[in-house]
Parts: C-alpha cells; sequence; structure tokens
C-alpha cells in the first residue's frame, strides 16, 4: 500500500501543480453548485409537478443510480487513459444536461436528466483527485484534498442561493441555464491550462507499470480492434438504457424488458473485457481485502447518507418549520459558506498538524467529527424552532471537519496505479449505501410520519460512521513522517 512506503523528506509536487488545483479546486466548486441547486428550488418543482415527497427524493435517488453504476467503468478508464481529456469532456456533459434543463416539461423527462448528469459527476469525482496525487506527495495531500473539497460547502451554499433567488424570479428551470456558463468556461480553461503529469510521479518506490497509462485515441486491445472510445461508448449506452428503464419501471410501466435486456448485454461485454486485458478481478480483490481502504469507505458512505439527506431535505424542513420560503436559501447558503469553509479548513489543519504524532490522525479527526455531530442533530431536528439553525450550524461544522481528512486517506491508502479504480469503488460505495437511498428513505419516512423523524435516520448513520473509523484507525500501517512537517511547511 502507499501508505506503508517511507516518504522522502521535502518532497515538492510536480511543476503545474498550483494551476492543476486552481483549475481543478474550481470545477468541483461548480459542479457542487449544480448539485444543489435542486435542493433550492424543489419545493417549486412538487408545486409545477403535484408529486409527493417520496417523488422530489427520487430525484436525487436516480442521480446516484447512474452516479454509481457510472464510476467503475469510469475508473476504470481512468487508470488508462489520459485524465485531463476525460476531465474537459466531464465539464462540458455537466453543462450540457444542465443547458438541457430548460427543455423538461414532465417529471419523468427531469428524472431522466438528473440520472444522465450523474455519469458527468461520477467521473469527474474520480479523475480530479487521481490527478491530483499524481501532481503532489503523499504528505502534501490531506492539505491538497481539503483546498479541493472547499469547494463542497462553498459550492452548496451558492447553488442554494442561485436556486432560491434566480427560481423566484425566472422560474426554477433558469438556475440550471446559470450554472452551465462557468462549467464551459472552465473546460477551456483546463484545455489550454492544465498539463498531465506522469502517473504516480510524487509518490516513491517502485513506479507504476507503463503499459497502464495510454494518452486518449491509443488504448487498444491486444489485437488492436476496439479502442478505448468503443468501450467508453458502451458504458454510456448502459447507463442511459439502464437510467430509462428504471426510471419507467418505477413508473408502473413494465414494458421496458428489451431496454433491460440489452442494458445487461452492454454490461457483460464491457465487464469481460476489462476482466480480460485489465485484472480488474485481482484489482477488486486487493481492494476488499485492503482494511484501512475499507473502513475509511464504509464511514464515508455513512457520513455520505447523512450529509446528503441533510442538504436534500432542509430547505423543506425549514420552510415547514415556519421559516419564510424567500429566505431559506439565503440562510442555508450563508451556513453552509461559513460551517463548510471553517470546518474543512480547520481540520485539514488539525490533521496535519496531528499526523506529525500520530499516524492514525486522518481517522481520527473523522471519527470525532462524525459523533460531534450528533447531539447538535438531535438539537436541530427535535428541539425548538429558535436552536434550530445555530444547531444546524454546529452540526455541519462538526461534518465539514473530516472530509478533507478523510478523502486523504482514502487516496492514501491505495498504489498509484490503481487510485482511479479504488477511488471509483469508493464512490460506487458511498452512493450505493449513502445519498442515493437516503433522501428517499427520509421522503419516505416523512410521508408516514413527520420529516424530523426522516432526518433522525441521518444520526444513526453518523454512530455508525464513528464506530467503523475509530475501527479503522487501529488497521492504519505506521508511515515514516519524521520530516513530513518539514515538508509540509515548504
Amino acid at each position: 500500500m502507499a501508505s506503508a512506503t517511507k516518504l522522502k523528506p521535502g518532497a515538492s509536487s510536480v511543476a503545474g501543480a498550483t494551476t492543476a488545483l486552481v483549475l481543478l479546486t474550481a470545477l468541483n466548486f461548480v459542479n457542487y453548485i449544480d448539485r444543489y441547486i435542486l435542493p433550492g428550488v424543489q419545493e417549486q418543482v412538487k408545486g409545477e409537478f403535484h408529486v409527493s415527497d417520496a417523488q422530489i427524493g427520487s430525484l436525487t435517488f436516480y442521480f446516484f443510480f447512474t452516479y454509481m453504476f457510472a464510476a467503475p467503468l469510469t475508473g476504470w478508464l481512468g487508470d488508462r487513459l489520459a485524465r485531463k481529456p476525460l476531465i474537459i469532456g466531464c465539464a462540458l456533459l455537466i453543462s450540457g444536461v444542465n443547458v438541457l434543463t430548460g427543455t423538461v416539461h414532465a417529471f419523468d423527462s427531469l428524472l431522466l436528466r438528473h440520472a444522465v448528469l450523474g455519469i458527468g459527476e461520477a467521473s469527474l469525482g474520480i479523475y480530479a483527485p487521481a490527478l491530483l496525487a499524481d501532481f503532489y506527495p503523499e504528505e502534501q495531500r490531506n492539505r491538497v484534498l481539503t483546498i479541493f473539497y472547499t469547494a463542497i460547502p462553498v459550492g452548496a451554499a451558492l447553488g442554494y442561493l442561485i436556486g432560491e433567488l434566480v427560481g423566484a424570479r425566472w422560474g426554477w428551470r433558469m438556475p440550471f441555464y446559470v450554472s452551465a456558463v462557468p462549467g464551459l468556461l472552465i473546460a477551456v480553461l483546463i484545455f489550454f491550462l492544465l498539463g498531465e503529469p506522469r502517473r504516480g510521479g510524487s509518490d516513491f518506490g517502485p513506479p507504476p507499470e507503463p503499459t497502464k497509462s495510454r494518452k486518449l485515441g491509443q488504448v487498444l486491445s491486444p489485437h488492436g480492434k476496439r479502442s478505448g472510445y468503443f468501450y467508453l461508448g458502451l458504458g454510456c449506452v448502459f447507463v442511459l438504457l439502464a437510467a430509462a428503464a428504471l426510471v419507467t419501471w418505477m413508473r408502473g410501466n413494465h414494458r421496458v424488458t428489451f431496454a433491460a435486456m440489452v442494458g445487461d448485454l452492454v454490461t457483460a461485454v464491457v465487464t469481460a473485457e476489462m476482466l480480460k486485458r485489465g485484472g480488474l478481478g485481482a484489482r477488486f480483490f486487493a481492494l476488499a481485502t485492503n482494511a484501512p481502504y475499507l473502513y475509511a469507505t464504509l464511514g464515508m458512505a455513512m457520513i455520505t447518507f447523512s450529509l446528503g439527506g441533510i442538504s436534500a431535505w432542509m430547505p423543506s424542513f425549514l420552510q415547514r418549520s415556519g421559516f419564510s420560503p424567500n429566505t431559506v436559501g439565503l440562510t442555508l447558503g450563508g451556513i453552509t459558506a461559513a460551517t463548510g469553509l471553517g470546518g474543512t479548513a480547520i481540520g485539514g489543519w488539525m490533521a496535519q498538524i496531528w499526523l506529525r504524532t500520530n499516524h492514525r490522525a486522518l481517522y481520527l479527526i473523522s471519527a470525532w467529527s462524525a459523533l460531534l455531530t450528533v447531539p447538535f442533530g438531535v438539537v436541530c431536528f427535535f428541539g425548538p424552532r429558535a436552536t434550530m439553525l445555530p444547531a444546524l450550524g454546529m452540526a455541519m461544522f462538526c461534518i465539514f471537519l473530516g472530509t478533507g481528512p478523510l478523502n486523504a486517506a482514502i487516496v492514501n491508502a491505495v498504489p498509484a496505479a490503481v487510485r482511479a479504480t479504488a477511488i471509483a469503488m469508493e464512490l460506487f460505495l458511498i452512493h450505493a449505501l449513502g445519498d442515493t437511498p437516503s433522501p428517499r428513505l427520509i421522503g419516505m419516512v416523512s410521508d408516514r410520519s413527520t420529516l424530523a423523524t426522516g432526518l433522525g435516520l441521518t444520526l444513526v448513520t453518523m454512530v455508525i460512521a464513528t464506530v467503523l473509523l475509530f475501527a479503522g484507525a487501529r488497521t492504519v500501517p505506521r508511515v515514516a513522517m519524521a520530516d513530513a512537517g518539514s515538508a509540509n511547511g515548504a
């Protein structure tokens, strides 16, 4: 494992690292704006289409359904193709889907739109951290990924604000148009300014196999008959067919057998080829027996369940608790930005300091952040109205304390040659177990009792995350960090 490798004192980043960090953080920022526009306008969507809370929650379900099933394929591609063109493609896909939202006039179409968006966001969430890990050595990744993931609270806050302010004046579709423009601009900047580092160029120890990374358009089968574009196309076709089939099936129309069969056939072809050419089975087995990776990933899944559910339903919860619909977005945006930035920065700083004396610090910071969230969540969901916003702010602050350290722990737990695959499987698991089911489950509980009771599910998963991360801390191998502190200060 990468974590067991002795670190080189005073290691420095690869040339162009700062440019990469700025551009990819900006793109991640726009990515989270797109994702959090929906909670800001979902009451308008609910009113226009006359749907239940469970159906509103299914929008997020469909998004993460394709998100998690696209992740294994895109992770496999990320370990073989140049990441820069793939990231540009993700940015263009996300912006294009947002532009097409203006044509949506049926709830089924909106479900399909969210499903397609999941493909682009899953790919970006894999390629960007893997690329940054090749720009920066291990002892700097906690700091770098902490910066990269500050896009979550800031982007979420702006998404709430754009959704509420723009949506209130021009309708719920207009915010998606607004969010499409910066994504296109950043894609152009990445094309001209971002370089492609050598895979594993910042790691120490044996270099990765040179055949694992090839330029886009040069990835051929052993017989030279199929290009990487062929398998990428098959994967996209499968995801689109699966999304359309699932939407139709959930609406009560079961005449989708042919589409489902085609999707299964495509899946079989892609999976067989991946297993034959990439040793994917061996990679998955290695990840499945990597205890630090598994504990961190499962802990992240439980936190993602909570964060996804809270993000999706908090605007509605506050409006139903008596807060003005005209100010909820502004209030949530301010809380999310302030507590998210503060929590992410302080958590990353604390982990960086603690790592000098405790090699388990990345896990321990994340475990304590999950545990401290619970009491504040109880007060927010079940306490008096006057305590809701202060308790929400403290709960969000505690959640974001562990964001950077836990992502750094996952990246550091695996070697460079399989890093994109590892991140892909992490994304699959955290969304399959986390924010794919949580909005819908919370909505279902809300329809049968109260929204506060539904949100209470998120507190249970934070307790589970605490247990997993404390257990995971016991499995982390000791790393030679004697000179890491001086390197980080450089």
